[in-house]
């Protein structure tokens, strides 16, 4: 055969710099005509998987788990995911079909959490969760009250996050978002949240450097 691919390190595997990720054999056409886009995928999506990896470590021994978001790029989606679970992360919804997130803009549209949630439960299977975003302890105590199975705290404070994990007490599962960076997460890990998503890990990972050495026989 002319061709043959041939893999030196697992996803989700550490790598130093200098080392071979996989050999390809292949006729140089072949190589040169498709060099640039495969760089570019394992670039971008090392890229993810490295900063989540970050991430994850700074989680470590909290029971919080990383969550990423829809905040994809268009057609990237279930790369960018596999990427974010190769570096120790976990996924979030993968679309509108497998999780409901009711926003403030659904609380707007409907005219409270109450109606929102109620809405929702009428129209999807029992098997699918439904996720409130909230802004205070007011919202707090309405999205408990409407039986949200999943309540995020969105861009709370440290403190008004700690005092909600404990006004939720178990009832639900909690979730912080918004203003997520390496310096803030271990403060928000450590107030007792479920889960902390964010878009950061996909949207705004820094490619690794990646080259493709070409050696003629």
């Amino acid at each position: 055969s002319k061709y043959r691919f041939t893999t030196s390190k697992k996803n989700g595997q550490t790598i130093r710099n200098g080392e071979i990720l996989a050999t390809l054999e292949a006729p140089v056409r072949c190589i040169l005509s498709g060099e640039r886009i495969a760089v570019n995928f394992l670039q971008h999506l090392s890229g993810i998987a490295t900063l989540t990896h970050k991430y994850v470590g700074i989680l470590k021994n909290t029971h919080c788990v990383l969550l990423d978001t829809r905040k994809t790029a268009p057609g990237y989606r279930m790369l960018e995911k596999a990427a974010v679970r190769h570096g120790g992360g976990s996924n979030h919804r993968m679309g509108l079909f497998d999780g409901v997130m009711i926003k403030d803009n659904h609380i707007a549209a409907t005219g409270s959490i109450t109606k929102a949630v109620k809405q929702v439960r009428k129209k999807i299977p029992p098997t699918i969760k439904i996720e409130v975003e909230t802004t205070n302890l007011k919202q707090v105590h309405q999205a408990l009250d409407a039986g949200a199975d999943i309540i995020m705290f969105d861009n709370m404070s440290v403190e008004a996050m700690t005092q909600a994990v404990k006004l939720v007490n178990h009832a639900a599962l909690t979730e912080a978002s918004g203003g997520i960076n390496l310096g803030t997460l271990r403060a928000i890990a450590e107030t007792g949240v479920d889960f902390i998503s964010t878009g950061a890990i996909t949207h705004s990972a820094q490619a690794v450097d990646v080259s493709l050495e070409m050696v003629t026989k």
